[in-house]
């Protein structure tokens, strides 16, 4: 190939990468590198929850989430305000450029073209997400009878963490301002919370941790950051931007390890990354699901 063929061909490449953007495949793309302390491989006792949207749909920042993702090799991480195309290319990174191999269901509650793509006629899904290292099984998805502005719902499915079998529930309360509606969302989730002696919830729960709307759900699963259990509680750290403690992981039948409940600031979201390292509470029942 002549110099200025090899020329020609380098440009016409770099403008294809900027023309597909989030669409480039893996194989085109370099992996970012992760800190010095990044986890080696999956942490089998880590969830995390991230809302990843804002910005939304610009161009290349599913690899800098993934990178994000790599980092913490969480065993389970939930989504909120997820297009699936974009959890398609995140799943697809961590495995193809850091080894990282997750199972993903959908909680799809909004089919919209204008804010995931896709075509007028089969436009993308939005909602909610789960990646599980382990499979997933009994898989609810349920809107909320009333999402405020914006339709919202929870996704529940059974998978694996630290080696015991639990209920992992994903959701994404209605917006500030909205207290009653996130209120009866609280006693619509806490139903299926109540099923189940062994549960992790995760989310993006719009209220802060005194606010009376979660009590439904704070009755049945501990906040698992003891500094922002209550106001007088003590250091509460915000995980977002305009620093509100917006973002939970709630525990039943488990308890966080000391030390290990952090809060991840990222550049790809106005939402944090919140990390949870949990153990479970020895029972002497089996394992068994309840009925509300």
């Amino acid at each position: 190939m002549t110099p200025r063929r090899s020329l020609l061909a380098g440009v016409v490449a770099v403008l294809c990468l900027a023309f597909l953007g989030p669409s480039a495949p893996s194989g085109a793309l370099v992996a970012r590198p992760l800190p010095v302390d990044a986890a080696k491989d999956i942490v089998p006792n880590r969830v995390m929850t991230w809302n990843i949207c804002n910005p939304c749909g610009k161009s290349g920042q599913n690899l800098g989430r993934a990178a994000e993702i790599a980092t913490y090799a969480p065993q389970v991480i939930g989504l909120q305000e997820a297009c699936v195309r974009d959890v398609e290319e995140i799943r697809g990174l961590l495995q193809g450029l850091y080894g990282l191999r997750y199972h993903v269901t959908y909680g799809s509650v909004l089919h919209s073209w204008g804010r995931c793509g896709g075509l007028p006629w089969k436009p993308g899904g939005y909602g909610q997400a789960i990646l599980s290292a382990a499979p997933m099984t009994d898989r609810v998805n349920a809107e909320y009878p009333d999402g405020g502005s914006e339709d919202r719902g929870y996704l529940s499915v059974t998978t694996t963490v630290a080696g015991r079998t639990v209920r992992v529930i994903n959701t994404h309360f209605a917006e500030r301002r909205q207290e009653p509606v996130r209120a009866a969302q609280a006693r619509v989730l806490a139903k299926e919370i109540a099923r189940h002696d062994r549960a992790i919830v995760i989310g993006d729960f719009n209220a802060m941790p005194y606010a009376p709307e979660l009590a439904p759900v704070q009755a049945l699963a501990t906040e698992s950051d003891p500094g922002c259990r209550d106001a007088a509680g003590g250091v509460c750290e915000p995980t977002t931007d305009w620093q509100s403690k917006f973002d939970y992981v709630f525990l039943r039948g488990a308890t966080a390890l000391d030390g290990q409940v952090r809060v991840h600031p990222s550049a790809y979201s106005d939402h944090h990354l919140f990390q949870s390292d949990v153990r479970f509470v020895r029972r002497t029942a089996p394992d068994a699901p309840r009925t509300p």
